[in-house]
């Protein structure tokens, strides 16, 4: 794995959602996922566990469905701190929206279930093993794709206190996954431009990229998109925010992006840019 010329500490923020349906979107990420609403400011609604921002969906009822080949989102994927928080969650999910599952997987690094939310975003709910138990070749993580019984995990991990919601800990973003046109620009762009280092080449069909030795925080397909040009605006994916340690790191992302010649927009607290297929991206702070 070639060095990130992001700094160790980066994460990943919010992720923002295009919604015609407001209410029903706040109520799935609220009861059924179980974030917590932060804040509800007219067509704009900000869920989260603790202070920290987990999805934002911004009311768009004049947007249209983006198309089965489009570029966008693949999956927005939550992570939870342990096995019983992730249990919970899932749980909730399957016993409120039963036909929204659409698999699970053991991928080494982690235990992944997966979801479509009622507007047919998707989303991964998913727990880290420890860092220790992760494998690497030749700089790359391995990863698998491992039946994960969702029964089974239940049985050994929900807790009477989970099903109550109480005690579940911490949930963030953990990666957000794309949909694109083709790898070898994602690579350019992600992994040269924004300064990802690359941890996994899944048959030229797939790139994971990260910063500070993570298995991904970002990751981008052509399963369903080979070929997709930029995008319009949609419902689904708004945005997504990236979180660097410092102000230092902000203006090294900006000087490179200048040296590259790619469009930015400069907020003095946030950096704004496009990927190749017209993805929204923000770079900030944090605080």
């Amino acid at each position: 794995m070639t060095p990130a010329l992001l700094a160790d500490d980066t994460a990943m923020g919010a992720v923002t959602l295009n919604v015609a349906d407001l209410d029903g979107m706040t109520a799935y990420y609220r009861d059924a996922v179980g974030l917590t609403l932060l804040a509800a400011d007219g067509p704009r609604v900000v869920l989260g566990r603790g202070r920290r921002p987990v999805v934002v969906l911004e009311y768009s009822p004049d947007l249209r469905h983006a198309a089965p080949r489009e570029a966008g989102l693949y999956h927005t994927a939550i992570l939870f701190d342990t096995e019983a928080a992730l249990a919970a969650a899932v749980y909730s999910v399957a016993q409120k929206h039963p036909r929204s599952f659409t698999g699970s997987s053991d991928h080494a690094v982690s235990k992944a279930f997966y979801f479509d939310d009622p507007e047919g975003n998707g989303v991964e709910l998913y727990w880290d093993r420890d860092r220790s138990a992760w494998s690497w070749t030749h700089g790359s993580v391995e990863m698998t794709t491992l039946y994960l019984d969702p029964n089974a995990f239940l049985q050994e991990h929900l807790t009477e206190e989970g099903l109550a919601g109480a005690g579940l800990g911490d949930a963030r973003v953990g990666h957000i996954h794309l949909s694109v046109g083709d790898v070898a620009s994602a690579r350019a762009f992600y992994v040269t431009r924004l300064g990802f280092a690359e941890t996994l080449d899944f048959g030229g069909q797939a790139l994971f990229v990260s910063a500070g030795g993570y298995h991904h925080h970002m990751a981008m397909n052509v399963w369903n998109s080979a070929g997709a040009g930029r995008r319009q605006r949609t419902l689904g994916l708004g945005r997504v925010d990236i979180v660097l340690p410092g102000a230092d790191d902000l203006g090294e992302l900006q000087e490179r992006m200048t040296h590259y010649g790619l469009q930015t927009r400069d907020t003095g607290e946030s950096l704004e840019f496009d990927d190749p297929w017209a993805n929204a991206i923000r770079a900030t702070i944090a605080g």
